[in-house]
């Protein structure tokens, strides 16, 4: 696992170009977004949620890591329309593990289903 510098400065493993963004207004505008967290640097990409899963979410694509820590590190909490931010960095390996093992049990009961089998009860 790589560490940025810059300068002297080491950043935690956790910290990325990747903001992930909670608790936004449902009816958030893009250009609203480029607003609010383009203060902090140059952004590469905003996607806004727009499903009825994703609605109120947004993630933030910076240019430079330090920007996204600089955005992250002022925008959490930061309230929008009586609404508090949650501003956190995008982590892919725990974003879609709890919907992965989700589907993973269902598709395990399909098969079981369409199989006629059944696993015996664990003592």
């Amino acid at each position: 696992m790589a560490l940025t510098r810059k300068g002297n400065v080491r950043l935690p493993p956790e910290v990325n170009r990747i903001l992930y963004v909670r608790n936004l207004p449902y009816k958030i505008t893009a250009e609203e977004m480029y607003d609010i967290f383009g203060k902090y640097g140059a952004i590469r990409q905003i996607r806004v949620g727009n499903t009825t899963e994703t609605k109120g979410t947004a993630f933030v694509v910076y240019e430079d890591i330090f920007d996204a820590k600089n955005a992250c590190d002022h925008l959490s909490g930061f309230n929008v329309c009586n609404r508090y931010l949650v501003v956190l960095y995008f982590q892919p390996n725990k974003a879609f593990k709890k919907t992965d093992d989700t589907k993973k049990k269902e598709d395990i009961e399909k098969m079981k289903q369409k199989y006629g089998l059944s696993t015996p009860e664990k003592k």
